[in-house]
Formats: structure tokens, sequence, C-alpha cells
């Protein structure tokens, strides 16, 4: 979402005659695009922003005015505390007013032209009644034959141990024919791969072209699917609770929907996933995916998993070893429980310590990266079709995404990039495949 939402900031500053930079130091505007989901993430912003002052002042020195702005979510839950500790800070804004960025900036130029002083920066941490979707100026430079498209935003779930509703805000989906719309121009300029975004994709239910029906994530695929010249169609992240039978079906249906899905358990303990307010048991998540696999036998997933969350015992963490081990996750990601500022879990006051969800977590992931390297292996003979997106470090070598969204290396001209071919895999590793060009 992040990465979506930095290339429209981008276009919309494009018409003020910005572009991007190459390096922090040739910018005249530098925006950290941040994430509050742990605290890791918030820790890395002040330290960003310590560099970026070594930056400010040099530029400066040099007779070179530089802006420094810091958006995204951080910025929404943390934006006067910001203010406060990098007093340089000329702009924060939260997530849900980029369209209002070329207002803030004159505001924040203005201030600068007439000696505005350390800590007078702007500060917009609204949620604003119009919908900045509908302000955002047309997507202009895709950045290769892959792109991403928000869908969806928000979230109304109130996991305990989450900051998105406050961040984001109440759920939100774009109507179809904006979808659509924005769909056809990326295809038209050389995508062939879209990823439907949305912090709760599978949540959507936006207004049909034809106006009155709403139309959930399985409908908005299958008229996605009929777009010609888009070969790939990708969704992330679900919530086990908004899967329907639509959606499923779609899974049966559409060939163009790849056959990889990312949904998040989080833990596979039912007493823990009832104290993260996550709405659904283990049981209820293995009938979701089997249900999927029943329809689509290549299917295969990947996950979300907190280690350490307060009150897990060994016994809780055994049984997400054991969900693990019952599903045999393609990839995931897995993290130690973070405390964020303003959630439920926060507030609890039976916590892990940090060695025990350290261990813990070392344990997890050894698990998952046998299971990816397994994965990966199973591969190793197979011929797939490959989307080649950009060089690779080596002459004459292309990276690209398998359908199962693996890095698959060859030695390919750069006359592929932007296009399908299929290689057949000959090595396989943890995190990437090695594919050698089919001979004729």
């Amino acid at each position: 979402m992040n990465v979506y939402d930095s290339e429209r900031m981008a276009e919309i500053l494009a018409p003020l005659g910005y572009r991007t930079a190459l390096k922090p130091d040739e910018a005249d505007l530098i925006i950290l695009n941040t994430c509050h989901i742990r605290e890791k993430a918030t820790e890395k912003v002040y330290s960003d922003l310590g560099r970026i002052k070594e930056i400010k002042d040099a530029r400066i020195a040099a007779g070179h005015p530089l802006l420094i702005a810091v958006a995204g979510c951080t910025a929404q839950a943390e934006g006067e505390e910001i203010m406060k500790r990098a007093k340089y800070v000329d702009m924060v804004f939260g997530p849900q007013t980029y369209h209002h960025l070329p207002e803030m900036l004159a505001q924040a130029e203005r201030r600068r032209s007439m000696g505005g002083g350390p800590g007078r920066g702007v500060l917009n941490i609204d949620f604003p009644e119009e919908v900045k979707f509908d302000y955002f100026p047309e997507i202009s430079n895709p950045q290769g034959a892959a792109a991403f498209l928000s869908i969806q935003e928000g979230c109304d779930k109130f996991c305990h141990f989450c900051v998105v509703p406050y961040t984001r805000g109440a759920e939100y989906s774009r109507p179809a024919a904006s979808v659509l719309k924005d769909a056809r121009l990326l295809v038209s300029k050389g995508v062939r791969e879209i990823t439907l975004l949305g912090q709760n994709v599978n949540a959507y239910h936006g207004e049909a072209p034809q106006g009155k029906v709403v139309w959930g994530l399985g409908r908005l695929i299958r008229a996605l699917a009929e777009i010609e010249g888009l070969e790939r169609i990708r969704y992330t992240t679900s919530h086990p609770k908004d899967v329907d039978q639509e959606l499923i079906e779609a899974h049966r249906d559409v060939k163009k929907l790849m056959p990889y899905l990312h949904l998040p358990v989080q833990s596979g303990s039912d007493k823990i996933l009832k104290a993260m307010n996550r709405k659904h048991t283990i049981a209820e998540y293995l009938a979701i995916l089997h249900q999927f696999r029943e329809v689509c036998p290549d299917l295969v997933f990947s996950s979300d998993f907190i280690v350490g969350y307060p009150g897990e015992s060994e016994e809780d963490f055994q049984a997400t070893l054991n969900l693990v081990k019952a599903v045999h996750y393609a990839q995931a990601y897995s993290f130690k429980y973070s405390p964020r500022p303003g959630t439920p879990a926060a507030l609890m006051d039976n916590h892990i310590s940090e060695e025990v969800k350290t261990e813990r977590l070392e344990r997890l992931q050894s698990l998952l990266r046998e299971q990816q390297t397994a994965f990966n292996k199973l591969m190793i003979g197979r011929i797939l079709p490959v989307l080649w997106e950009k060089p690779g470090r080596h002459r004459e070598q292309l990276i690209g995404r398998s359908p199962y969204l693996q890095s698959v290396h060859a030695e390919l001209d750069s006359s592929f990039i932007g296009s399908i071919s299929s290689v057949k895999i000959a090595g396989a590793t943890l995190n990437s495949l090695t594919g050698e060009q089919l001979t004729v």
C-alpha cells in the first residue's frame, strides 16, 4: 500500500515540477512514507530523520533549501510527537490527506520564505470528508509490467493488536468503474499484472458500474479478467472472515487469477485468536483453505504470524507450529508481538518476555523456512510461465515472478522484460528459483 501511495504522491507532485531524485542529497523535497504496524518501523522513522537532517543542514549551508515531510501511518498516529522531536520537519500528514499535498507544500514553502523557525511545520492528520481517490491524478507512469492498484482502504475489524483502524480509518471501497478505468489505463501503458490492494481487500464492496448493485471482490476480479492485455491478477491482504463463495469460485473460474493466496491467520491457538479479536477459529480457517483447495488444487498459501502475543503459553505456541505443519505454507511472514500505543493489547498485563518471544520466533521461522525451501524445490523440473520484470545482477540475466510469486532468475536478454515466457526450473533456494530458457 505504501508503494502505491508513494507513486500517487509522485504523480501529484509532477505538475508542480517535481521529479524523482536519484539520491537524497540531490532532492529539494524528501518524503518518508511510513508504517506504524510494528514498533521497529516507527523507530526507523526517527533514525532516518536524523540522517536526513544532516543532508538538510548541508544543503542549506550550500544555498539549496530542502523540505522534509513525514507521511503515512506513523505520521497519522504520532504527528504531534514528530513535530516535537524533529522540529526541522516541514510537513507531517496522514494517509487520507495525500490529495492535499500541493496545498500543504505551498504552506510549507510560504512559512520557510517568511522565516518560520523550527517546530512551525505543516501538520495535517485529519480524516477529510472527501475521498482522496477522487482527487488523484490519472496514473501516468507505472513502474514496470507489474503494478499495484488500491481498491479498498481502512478496516472495521479492530483486531486488538492492530493500529490500522486508527491510522487508515473505516473501511472504504472504491467504485468498480473507477477501479476498472485505472486497470485499463495501466494495461494501456504496458502493465501485464495487477495486484489489488486493501488493508482488508476481500472486504471490498464497491458500487457496480451500473450503480445501485454492490460488487464483492470475486465479481470485480471477473470484470478485470475481461480486460484484454491484462494477463495476471493478484490481491492482498485478506481476512478469513470476509472470504465468500463468490471469491472461492473466482479461483475456480478465472484463469488470470494467480494460484497464490495470502490469508493471514496470526496464531494457531483459538484462545489467542479470541484474545486478538480475530473473529474466526482455527477450524473455520482450515475449512476455508479446504474450500479453496477443492476448487483450485494448485492454489498455495502464505500467511502472517504473531509470536509472543500477551498471554501466549507454550501450548498456544505449539498450536501455531501444528497449524503450520498441517497447512504447508509456500511462504509466510512472522514477527514478535509489538505493542502499539492505543491498541487494547498494549494495555494487557500478561506480556511475554523478549527472550521467550525471540526463542519462539526462531523456532517458527525455522519451520517456515524449511517449508518454503521444500516448496521451491518442488518446482525443479517444472515448466513455469514467468513475467519478466527487471534486469538481474549479472549480464544477460533477468528477474521475474512465477504464478506462485516466487522470484525467478534466468539468462535472457532485455527484450523479454515486460513479457511472459516459460522456462524450465533448474534450481531452487529459500528465496528464488533458477530457470532455463526452453529450446525450440
